[in-house]
């Protein structure tokens, strides 16, 4: 794929020098040239192409973070067997807290 672009951008490149060097051409009409023939489809054409390769990526990021998570959960919960194994605090109410209030009737 990589080959056709380089032969396109040649090409245009070679569109765009002729233009310029033409005696009824200018460097204006070259640069309109090189992006409009060259640059613009080349961009969009390697974008769309581009696609499979990007969602293959995301897919196998998104497995990869999914094991991650899965052998992170499984180690909690041999580790979590253990008392205070996470050396986190209890999920008990913490002492000098903030008594709740009752209505009045």
């Amino acid at each position: 794929m990589y080959l056709v672009v380089i032969a396109w951008l040649y090409v245009t490149l070679m569109m765009a020098i002729a233009e310029a060097t033409s005696p009824v051409g200018s460097v204006l009409g070259a640069i309109v040239t090189f992006v409009l023939y060259g640059l613009l489809p080349l961009g969009i054409l390697v974008y769309i192409l581009g696609t499979p390769g990007r969602k293959r990526r995301l897919r196998l990021r998104e497995q990869a973070e999914q094991q991650a998570w899965e052998e992170k959960r499984a180690a909690a919960s041999v580790a979590g067997a253990a008392p205070d194994a996470g050396r986190e605090a209890p999920a008990a109410a913490q002492p000098g807290g903030v008594a709740p209030v009752r209505e009045e009737r």
